[in-house]
């Protein structure tokens, strides 16, 4: 009933023409030279790949995982796509500021390897856009930097940030009783949480502690253990103990 009158009108200038969109899609690959597009994905297939080279060396000593090393390997070269079929810098733009809102939804990690995942990300923007000559000349900076501060280990605290979980019985009375040993062995201690485990019949202190590299920790937990009964100690680096929040 509504084909004839005012709004079928409308509805037929709003409907789309399957002629319309071929010719939008041949425009738009056309506006892409085959030149251009290897140019762009070939610098970031290969700056993708000297950066996971990079990140590699990096962290030589401490390990990692080759899934990362790949996704590293690809991200580049699947932005510089998308960029490169949006064919305008606006858009571009637009679409690397939706990047920073992306959530990375695995285990919190270390935030450097979040870093090189931007690293990554705003050179595959650079070579999407056109700036393949920005891209290389921001890869070749950075990408130096990382190195030189990896090698020298600039920033590396001579004191190892740990936290120290003590399992005790309930009718233990912890004030003071490992003070003298916290007080050998670590140059800072504080008591960070108390709480009870197994429904009420252990309490497990948790302290922030910082330990010297040179300490034998053997011995400072076997000094424990006489202290505790012989109970479950555990001293674990920060980045892999739970959060402990604090007002």
């Amino acid at each position: 009933m509504f084909e004839n009158g005012f709004f079928g009108n409308v509805l037929s200038k709003y409907q789309p023409s399957d002629s319309g969109i071929i010719d939008t899609t041949a425009t738009m690959l056309a506006e892409i030279k085959p030149s251009e597009f290897f140019l762009c994905e070939g610098a970031a297939l290969i700056i993708g790949l000297l950066i996971s080279l990079i990140y590699i060396i990096t962290h030589r000593k401490e390990g990692y995982a080759q899934s990362y090393v790949l996704t590293m390997t690809m991200l580049p070269t699947i932005v510089s796509l998308i960029l490169l079929l949006i064919n305008t810098t606006a858009g571009a733009l637009s679409l690397a500021g939706a990047f920073t809102l992306v959530r990375f939804r695995s285990v919190p990690g270390d935030p450097k390897d979040i870093a090189y995942i931007f690293f990554a990300m705003a050179c595959g923007v650079a070579c999407g856009i056109g700036y393949v000559g920005f891209a290389i000349v921001f890869f070749l900076i950075l990408g130096a930097i990382m190195f030189i501060l990896a090698e020298t280990n600039f920033g590396g605290a001579r004191k190892n940030h740990m936290t120290l979980k003590i399992a005790i019985p309930e009718n233990l009375d912890y004030q003071g009783v490992f003070e003298p040993v916290l007080n050998k062995y670590t140059t800072f201690h504080r008591l960070r949480r108390v709480k009870t485990t197994n429904f009420g019949t252990l309490f497990e202190l948790i302290y922030s502690v910082d330990i010297d590299q040179n300490i034998d920790q053997k011995k400072f937990i076997d000094e424990l253990r006489t202290l505790n009964g012989n109970m479950t100690i555990n001293l674990v680096f920060f980045r892999y103990d739970d959060k402990i929040y604090e007002n």
